[in-house]
């Protein structure tokens, strides 16, 4: 293939800089190239480019576009070891980093690509903050063997220090211990007072104000008391060490250039940390796009996004991603014009080479039996048509919409897997391994204790806190368990359980030894515990395989904890015998997926947007978003189902009733134009259901129930 001037000319520009090729260049839109290349006109080994913010719409090819950057960054000069990716997944910067590390093997042989990876610090913000802390961890009140606990051991904590404080007793009805603790997340991301937070989140929990604080004090003690951290602990301690002058010295001196994905999926702590790291932004890069911001109940802000050029004097260049890769233009023609009708944002078009004169479309249900009628004819038309289920998937604003349609899958024999099931690593027999090699690892993690100390027979919680603190007494020394008396149920046992604990301690056997030893031991107890005990060995099995890959038990512990391999992350939910099963998910967890067809169930008000999310016209735009990250999850077929009527059960009456419901205020009647108009039911009132959905009367009657106050 001949190349053109122009590629000659962007060869020879390359050559000047010391970079033999420019295909990571060639290969790039004008918009991408123009992120990749901002800043860097020629050697950047010490100062940082200008901030960036590069605003990435849906299927724009924004991995690509990072990791070309990364690459471009190092092609030109800058240290690998000095470059910080901060992503919010492992899998998203291990993909990244790989895709860096081909860009630059493939461009230049002077610079070096061996080992087994091309960045020294790629990874989660939760991952960086917990190798960083390990080596500062003395300077900041750490002990740097101390243990992370996931959110079911938090919350389990802090149960039994709500127990301690006497608020657990039945008169009180004190917050729940998995409400306690998003409180207390919720004020550790946000950054804002307990007050506040019960205010604008949990008002049902304003009048526990006192005792919440005196909870989540004693919390935090525990946790120092014991070495041990919870998730939102690594970000805290991380800007604790942004806070000591000398420490945020170092720390900036560390890194020249830091690249974020995903940013409109920050926190204000995350924001906090970005910002001491880079106070004048040089050096410092930005990815998201604030139309997929949906994840405001983990404590995510939009504003992050929205204001951050203007928060660097001279703002930062904003470059916007607009031709899609993977939707056909009528699907991007709806997407445009749902988001088009934002309050704020930054204005963004979405293109395609893709054509099509299939329309989205715009499916008017008689009842939710019709809506999933409709949902399972189209799939498996589609499967005859060569779509496996596989590249189909139903999405849905809460987990509950899904109902109707499973019990119609179910009966016509369609298999399917639904997402937010049981994880592997939240399987209470994994569980069980983990937190006795917890436990070894940090004695003083009484939460790992406690559960391993209860797979023994004859104790349960009361004889486990015996058994604990029976070695807090003696520094926690291991060793001490031998000497504790048992009852006659657990003295046969003992002696080999308190063997196992001590040995391992001493790490005299080799790490990829030490879990198969824990593995054999604990066999026997599982297969008295569990049912399915074939699958649960298999679990443990797989678990082994995992940890061979690992050099130390504190390594694994800490990744497994915060960033699971994918070989960990399957859904409990999915069928073990077909490979081709339909997708149902929330919306939530289908972003950053894409599927050939896509159906979004109950397009109305009141559940899209959800009647929850209408308080504040913020909550309300954030329902507009998560209607757009649904939609732009297609690449060929895109159905919006409202059904016209829906069956609901009375809570404050007696019986049920039939409901009617007004199609979502996102897809007005401007934009219909957008979409293919069908109906779905008793076909003799097929048009006069579409009809009397547009009749002013009844929208002004149904939407003045779910009005924005």
């Amino acid at each position: 293939m001949t190349e053109t001037g122009s590629q000659v000319a962007e060869r020879t520009e390359i050559r000047t800089c010391g970079v033999e090729s420019a295909d990571h260049l060639v290969e790039l839109n004008r918009a991408q190239r123009a992120a990749v290349e901002f800043g860097i006109n020629g050697p950047v080994k010490i100062s940082g480019s200008p901030p960036l913010l590069i605003i990435a719409g849906a299927g724009t090819g924004k991995t690509k576009t990072l990791a070309a950057r990364v690459a471009h960054l190092i092609l030109h000069g800058a240290d690998p070891s000095r470059v910080l990716l901060l992503t919010f997944t492992r899998r998203a910067a291990e993909q990244m980093t790989r895709r860096a590390q081909r860009i630059v093997a493939g461009v230049s042989a002077t610079v070096s690509t061996s080992g087994n990876s091309l960045l020294e610090w790629s990874g989660t913000f939760h991952g960086i903050a917990s190798r960083l802390l390990r080596i500062y961890a003395k300077q900041v009140g750490l002990d740097p063997a101390f243990t992370i606990m996931d959110s079911s051991d938090s919350a389990d904590l802090l149960d039994l220090v709500r127990n301690d404080l006497g608020f657990s007793t039945p008169s009180m009805r004190f917050p729940k211990k998995g409400t306690c603790l998003r409180i207390y997340s919720h004020v550790v991301n946000t950054q804002q007072s307990l007050e506040k937070s019960l205010h604008d989140c949990f008002p049902w929990c304003d009048s526990w104000n006192t005792e919440l604080n005196a909870l989540f004090r004693a919390y935090v003690e525990t946790k120092q008391k014991r070495s041990i951290l919870d998730y939102d602990d690594l970000l805290l301690f991380w800007k604790h060490l942004m806070a000591d002058a000398t420490l945020s010295a170092r720390l900036r001196s560390r890194f020249d250039h830091i690249l974020v994905d995903e940013y409109q999926d920050t926190n204000a702590l995350q924001a906090a940390i970005l910002l001491g790291l880079k106070p004048d932004g040089r050096g410092l890069t930005v990815v998201g796009d604030e139309a997929q911001s949906i994840f405001s109940f983990r404590g995510a802000t939009v504003r992050n996004i929205l204001d951050f050029p203007r928060q660097f004097d001279p703002k930062a260049q904003v470059i916007t991603l607009e031709q899609n890769y993977r939707s056909t233009q009528p699907i991007l023609d709806a997407c445009n014009a749902v988001l088009s009708l934002s309050v704020e944002g930054f204005k963004k078009q979405l293109f395609s080479e893709k054509a099509s004169t299939l329309k989205p479309s715009l499916v008017t249900a008689e009842e939710e039996r019709d809506e999933a009628e409709f949902v399972i004819e189209h799939v498996l038309e589609n499967r005859e048509a060569g779509i496996d289920l596989s590249h189909q998937a139903v999405l849905f604003r809460a987990s509950h919409h899904s109902s109707r349609l499973e019990i119609e899958l179910r009966l016509r024999g369609i298999p399917f897997v639904k997402y937010g099931g049981v994880k592997f690593l939240e399987s209470a027999h994994v569980k069980d391994l983990l937190c006795v090699l917890r436990w070894i690892e940090n004695p003083r993690d009484s939460i790992a204790a406690f559960r391993a100390l209860q797979l023994l027979p004859g104790i349960g919680p009361r004889r486990a806190k015996k058994a604990y603190d029976h070695i807090e007494q003696r520094n926690h020394d291991l060793a001490a368990l031998h000497t504790y008396h048992v009852s006659s149920a657990t003295a046969q046992d003992w002696p080999i359980f308190c063997d196992l604990l001590v040995n391992l301690r001493k790490q005299s056997t080799y790490w990829h030894v030490q879990i198969s030893v824990v593995r054999k031991w604990y066999q026997p107890y599982l297969e008295m515990k569990y049912d399915s005990v074939p699958q649960r060995i298999s679990d443990l099995e797989q678990l082994e395989q995992i940890a061979a890959s690992y050099t130390s038990r504190q390594q694994f512990l800490t990744d497994l904890t915060l960033e699971p391999p994918a070989a960990t992350e399957r859904q409990r939910s999915l069928p073990v015998d077909d490979d081709d099963c339909l997708v149902l998910s929330t919306i939530h967890s289908a972003k950053g997926q894409e599927w050939r067809a896509v159906f979004i169930l109950h397009v109305t008000d009141g559940c899209i947007p959800s009647h929850r999310s209408l308080g504040t016209v913020q909550e309300c735009e954030e329902e507009r978003r998560l209607l757009y990250v649904a939609m732009t999850r297609a690449r060929d077929q895109l159905h919006l189902i409202h059904p016209f009527r829906s069956y609901r059960r009375q809570r404050d009456t007696w019986g049920d009733n039939w409901t009617s419901t007004l199609r979502s205020r996102f897809i007005p009647d401007s934009i219909l134009g957008t979409f293919e108009q069908k109906a779905q039911g008793n076909h003799r009132q097929g048009d006069r259901l579409v009809e009397a959905r547009n009749s002013s009367e009844l929208a002004k009657r149904l939407r003045d129930m779910w009005r924005v106050g």
